[in-house]
């Protein structure tokens, strides 16, 4: 199991990402405009730098539902493979078993 405080810093930082999502690429979409003057372009990029850190999508890490672990997960099924192997031996997950031989 994930330290509580690891998995709530990230759903903090998804809440965040989402609202700021809409503003972030209003801004994006304004620097890249090449036919805008550059004073405006630089402008929105120092918006788009004052925004928070934490609003970026790249800071977002995949966690298991269900044990919250980093690492591992299967973006799909957002388990990780561990959570994944456990629900697929209980058959909790359907068309799934655990291979023996």
């Amino acid at each position: 199991m994930a330290k509580k405080s690891a998995v709530e810093r990230d759903l903090k930082r998804r809440r965040m990402a989402d609202k700021y999502a809409a503003k972030r690429a209003e801004l994006k979409a304004i620097s890249k405009n090449e036919e805008l003057p550059q004073e405006e372009r630089f402008a929105a990029r120092l918006k788009l730098a004052a925004l928070p850190r934490n609003s970026s999508k790249t800071r977002l890490r995949n966690r298991c539902e269900l044990t919250g672990r980093p690492r591992g997960v299967y973006r799909k099924l957002k388990l990780s493979r561990i959570g994944l192997r456990d629900m697929a031996s209980n058959g909790q997950i359907p068309g799934m078993v655990k291979s023996s031989w």
